[in-house]
């Protein structure tokens, strides 16, 4: 049997925001159009993309807030993927950075995993979420002890994976410490075709995208920019957008949601895209470049294997306010010698055709070791 006449089964988180998972996912879709979806939570009016798709819930689905609020549920979800009955398909594709790796899948399909990062908030970074995000504090206390137990479950279950497959080094790495888990990298990928080039250099604002999170480091935008008096808008919402919008001066505008084809304006017209999180990857930041936009980046994480320094944006080594403005004063002084062309022609690398591609063979390689395996050659 061939991958082609496999039976497919996709399996995503949860299906509640957008974001660059779900750009995978969306992908993924598109690859395998009959497949159906397994997932904790579907909200269609939050997401697009997925109106023809047979899509699969869980019990969390009919759940107060599960539509909004999903990470509440986020105990439940272990128990919730488990009851998934996957048995008659032969391949399943988790799209995972939570839970839906944890699927169980009989002895003779193939089970790959696409992994945005093993669980943050289990993990490495559990102590920032814990402390950082807003929450009742009962839900905090309850909640550091439901980790413990998170952390057991998360570990096991990356045992029921066939194959691992990271989106970036950074998580590769993260995969081999927490699951102790070979993986092979396939960065994720922007359509390159729909962002365009603005030559003109006139520019008069900088720029910053993202879910306004305590992670993202938005509140570090806000102090540098609130001490630099330049002009940037800020795209994007969260949880933080109350507490960032009351203490940011007037050369800071937030523009909250932004429809897809505005975003594309504002990124090809900004002076530079403002990047100051550890991210697993990071889609903004191709975007950005993709539209001939230099980015000014903090130097961890995904930002190193797509930003190249003094080509297509600057570095700066600390998550403090004045690292920032240091390097946006050391942007400014080279501005002129960015070629936004040569900066956009470096995304082609991170196409959406490339990504597929790498995608399939992947897989093809993978389902016949198995089929070798299963008749015993």
């Amino acid at each position: 049997m061939t991958p082609e006449k496999a039976k497919i089964a996709l399996v995503f988180d949860w299906m509640t925001t957008s974001g660059g998972a779900e750009r995978v996912n969306l992908v993924l879709h598109k690859l395998f159009s009959n497949a159906p979806i397994f997932t904790s939570v579907y909200n269609p009016k939050k997401l697009k993309g997925f109106e023809n798709a047979n899509i699969n819930t869980s019990f969390i689905q009919k759940l107060p807030f599960a539509t909004t609020k999903h990470q509440y549920y986020l105990t439940l979800m272990p128990y919730a993927f488990e009851k998934f009955d996957l048995s008659e398909f032969d391949i399943v594709i988790s799209s995972s950075h939570s839970c839906a790796k944890g699927i169980i899948t009989k002895p003779e399909c193939l089970h790959i995993t696409y992994c945005h990062s093993p669980m943050r908030y289990a993990w490495d970074d559990w102590h920032n979420y814990v402390n950082n995000y807003k929450m009742n504090k009962l839900v905090k206390f309850i909640g550091k002890r439901q980790l413990h137990k998170l952390r057991l479950w998360d570990r096991l279950s990356a045992e029921r994976v066939d194959y691992f497959i990271a989106n970036s080094i950074t998580t590769k790495n993260r995969i081999a410490k927490y699951y102790k888990k070979f993986s092979k990298v396939i960065h994720p990928m922007i359509n390159l075709k729909d962002f365009t080039l603005n030559k003109d250099y006139n520019r008069d604002y900088y720029l910053a995208v993202g879910r306004l999170t305590p992670y993202k480091k938005f509140s570090l935008i806000v102090d540098a920019f609130n001490e630099n008096g330049k002009k940037i808008k800020i795209v994007g919402s969260g949880i933080e957008y109350e507490d960032l919008k009351k203490k940011a001066k007037s050369n800071i505008e937030f523009l909250r949601f932004v429809p897809d084809e505005e975003l594309k304006e504002i990124y090809k017209k900004a002076k530079a895209l403002i990047f100051p999180q550890i991210e697993d990857f990071g889609i903004t930041p191709l975007e950005a470049m993709a539209s001939g936009t230099p980015v000014i980046a903090f130097n961890k994480g995904g930002a190193l294997e797509t930003v190249k320094e003094n080509e297509t944006g600057v570095f700066f080594n600390e998550q403090t306010p004045e690292s920032l403005n240091k390097a946006i004063e050391k942007f400014e002084k080279i501005e002129k010698n960015f070629d936004r062309e040569k900066i956009r022609k470096h995304t082609a690398q991170f196409d959406t055709e490339n990504f597929e591609k790498q995608l399939m063979e992947f897989i093809s390689e993978k389902w016949e070791i198995l089929q070798k395996n299963l008749n015993g050659r």
